[in-house]
């Protein structure tokens, strides 16, 4: 008898939680989807912008690796097909008044988080660089006014290490999204340095094997123009109009929209440098990470470089905590959304 009292009590425990719980819409409450898989309702809705200073780049499959005879015999850029997902990219290499937004925000900001042993005086720009860079050179006026002056507002920065390059986007994303909370926006994607492969396919601007951003196999257009700021010979750095440096934008843009993909400065990217990391890295999106590695992979050439490095296949690098007069950088973000071929 106690038993069945027992038992009766339970039934009646449980047949009154489960009005209550389903009064509180636990089990469902009053069925508007129906009892149909429908997903949470009310979700924010989501579209990728581009951000500004930024051109989509579509996915799509290329042969990645060296696009004419490797001339120095390195054999550390072998041929191999890959594919790249869809992303952004910044259309030309950050520039001096670009990356002086950063440094003053950093150093007015209360809350920053600075890389493990870095001052914020190490993510200023090294203005020496334009002298210790080159033996018996007369870099004075550009340790002076290089960074600091007007007039080179609209040319890329330089002097800043791979270390430095990372945090300036990890600053960059964090800027961007706390305004777009404060508004009620979703956060964007983060801001990053490309991979190496991200950086190659976007530099050939959907021309597979092309030797060089505006394509085959001149360094001079019909008119006699050098198509980039490079060297075009032994002792000539004017030829194509600056004896360092130019502003963005100066030479014709690549099929992507993307400015400076061959000289002006050298590039910073995400990818540790390794001989052998063309068999070693898959071929959907490779990026060879290897914290242990102080090498980075630097891509496109620079005002100092012969024709060799502006090749859209050509490797190179430098140590993540050296900075050069040379180097600047671009960023890259992964874009979010389905389908993205020709057009997002």
């Amino acid at each position: 008898m106690n038993k069945i009292s027992v038992f009766t009590i339970s039934n009646y425990t449980i047949l009154c939680c489960a009005v209550i719980f389903s009064g509180c819409r636990l089990f469902g409450g009053d069925k508007s989807d129906r009892g149909e898989l429908t997903g949470i309702p009310d979700r924010q809705g989501w579209e990728m912008t581009r951000p500004f200073g930024m051109v989509s780049i579509p996915s799509g499959t290329f042969h990645m690796g060296q696009a004419d005879e490797d001339i120095a015999a390195t054999q550390v850029n072998l041929n191999k097909q890959v594919t790249i997902g869809a992303f952004f990219m910044d259309d030309t290499e950050i520039t001096n008044n670009e990356y002086r937004q950063f440094t003053q925000n950093i150093q007015e900001s209360s809350e920053i988080d600075l890389p493990v042993g870095y001052s914020i005086a190490d993510l200023m720009p090294d203005t020496t660089v334009w002298t210790r860079d080159y033996t018996h050179h007369l870099g004075d006026p550009l340790v002076t006014y290089y960074w600091s002056h007007p007039a080179f507002d609209d040319y890329p920065v330089v002097g800043v290490d791979w270390n430095a390059a990372k945090y300036f986007a990890e600053w960059r994303t964090k800027y961007l999204n706390d305004y777009r909370t404060s508004v009620g926006l979703p956060v964007m994607p983060n801001f990053r340095l490309p991979s190496e492969a991200e950086w190659e396919y976007a530099s050939r601007g959907g021309r597979d094997m092309a030797k060089y951003p505006w394509g085959n196999p001149y360094i001079r257009n019909a008119k006699g123009c050098l198509l980039a700021n490079f060297k075009p010979g032994r002792g000539n750095y004017f030829d194509d109009g600056f004896a360092y440096t130019s502003p963005i934008g100066t030479y014709f843009a690549n099929e992507y929209g993307l400015f400076d993909m061959a000289g002006n400065v050298a590039e910073w990217c995400e990818d540790a440098y390794n001989p052998s990391a063309m068999p070693l890295a898959w071929d959907l999106n490779p990026t060879y990470f290897d914290d242990n590695v102080p090498l980075k992979v630097v891509r496109g050439g620079s005002w100092k470089d012969i024709a060799y490095f502006l090749e859209t296949g050509t490797r190179a690098y430098e140590h993540k905590d050296t900075a050069r007069a040379s180097i600047g950088f671009r960023c890259a973000m992964t874009y979010l959304g389905g389908y993205s071929g020709n057009k997002f």
